[in-house]
């Protein structure tokens, strides 16, 4: 048996929307939020299955799966303290380091 997905604290509306530009979206509204934030994406490019999984491995925050949706699909993750940061222009890269 699965686990139930947690409740939403923030919803990222990507509908419509390539996941490059998705993956911008998210970034930007995450960016203050507390580690353990539960965020529920919705996303409807037919990447995302693959494309969420993928960032948040690379990031190190948590996928946790789809998510029950009234219409639309949407994943879930967990924000994690020790996520690697990305670039602000390419969330798909890793920030440079510092000096």
């Amino acid at each position: 048996m699965t686990a139930a997905v947690p409740a939403a604290d923030i919803t990222v509306d990507g509908t419509g929307l390539l996941c490059v530009t998705l993956l911008l979206k998210l970034r930007a509204r995450i960016a203050e939020a507390e580690p353990d934030t539960v965020v529920h994406v919705i996303a409807t490019d037919p990447a995302a299955p693959l494309d969420l999984p993928a960032w948040c491995h690379m990031t190190g925050h948590t996928y946790l799966g789809p998510a029950p949706g009234p219409d639309r699909p949407v994943y879930a993750l967990r924000l994690n303290a020790r996520a690697r940061p990305t670039r602000a222009d390419a969330p798909w890269h890793p920030a440079a380091a510092g000096p």
